[in-house]
């Protein structure tokens, strides 16, 4: 049987047009811009893990010096495929630059913002190589009368550092911020802004703030809305393959809104941008932060 046709062109952009691309995706991920970035080849990359540090010993002046090997293992970061289509009318076929522009501002927060709520555990990981902060500690920075936001980051600080970590950012939803905004002292004035014309959190505990729209999943039967995650990001890294691949259709069909749509017969046509990119880390030095429960 043959296959329906869809008049599907692939084509490479530009190597200026694929950094863009990329670049605003990265600057739309908070934690792509708290991790370490790694070029990451298609067929993956292994990464070395330190799993037991060497030991020091005291010594006598003429004794034996020790002999101490420090363990390691190794971890396979392998790229898995990030996509979104997008349908457009016909019109924008008339106008380059207001295509170039859909595509360069809609693609890349579509892709951050999955990367985001997948290392968060908002959604399944794409494979086993690919980690994220599902099973991390949890702390609440929701103020109550028996706990406050900041005993939540202390918390979160403190179990860091016993898992061998030092917490150096916080990666913060919207409705963390908020959360973090309305924390105050007995005096009522706030914890963790200078003034209200900061209109964000920029330092926490003297750590770096990233903000997101992906980092944040809401509240499950008893599970909280987690709201954040903070960490030791030197503990963590993320690759992406090089170039972006594109793909116009427009004679396809897709799916929109539950009903089957065909380009064609509706004056449309669907751009499809695909990026590969992984994802590892020592889960035990991240906290995910939470807000109220459902």
């Amino acid at each position: 049987m043959a296959g329906i046709p869809t008049n599907r062109t692939n084509i490479n952009l530009p190597a200026e047009v694929s950094a863009e691309i990329l670049q605003k995706m990265q600057n739309q991920s908070a934690i792509m811009r708290l991790a370490r970035q790694v070029a990451l080849p298609g067929r993956g990359l292994a990464i070395p893990v330190i799993t037991g540090d060497p030991t020091a010993a005291w010594v006598a002046e003429t004794g034996a010096k020790p002999v101490s090997n420090p363990t390691l293992e190794t971890k396979l970061m392998q790229a898995y495929k990030l996509a979104v289509i997008v349908p457009f009318s016909d019109e924008f076929r008339r106008d380059a630059a207001a295509l170039y522009d859909a595509i360069v501002e809609r693609l890349p927060g579509a892709l951050a913002y999955q990367f985001d709520q997948t290392v968060i555990g908002a959604t399944q990981a794409p494979g086993e190589n690919f980690d994220t902060f599902a099973s991390a500690t949890t702390q609440s920075i929701l103020t109550t009368v028996n706990a406050s936001a900041y005993d939540g980051l202390v918390a979160a600080y403190t179990d860091i550092a016993e898992n061998g970590g030092a917490l150096n950012g916080f990666g913060l939803s919207p409705a963390g911020q908020g959360l973090l905004l309305g924390a105050t002292d007995k005096d009522g004035r706030p914890l963790f802004v200078n003034s209200v014309a900061d209109g964000a959190v920029p330092v926490v505990l003297g750590s770096r703030v990233e903000a997101g729209r992906g980092l944040y999943k809401a509240a499950a039967n008893t599970n909280p809305a987690i709201v954040g995650v903070a960490g030791d990001w030197t503990q963590a890294m993320y690759g992406t393959v090089e170039g972006v691949q594109i793909r116009f259709a427009d004679q396809a069909s897709l799916t929109i809104g539950g009903q089957s749509v065909n380009l064609w017969e509706h004056n449309m046509f669907a751009v499809r941008a695909e990026i590969e990119v992984g994802f590892r880390a020592d889960v035990d030095c991240f906290n995910l932060l939470t807000g109220a429960t459902a």
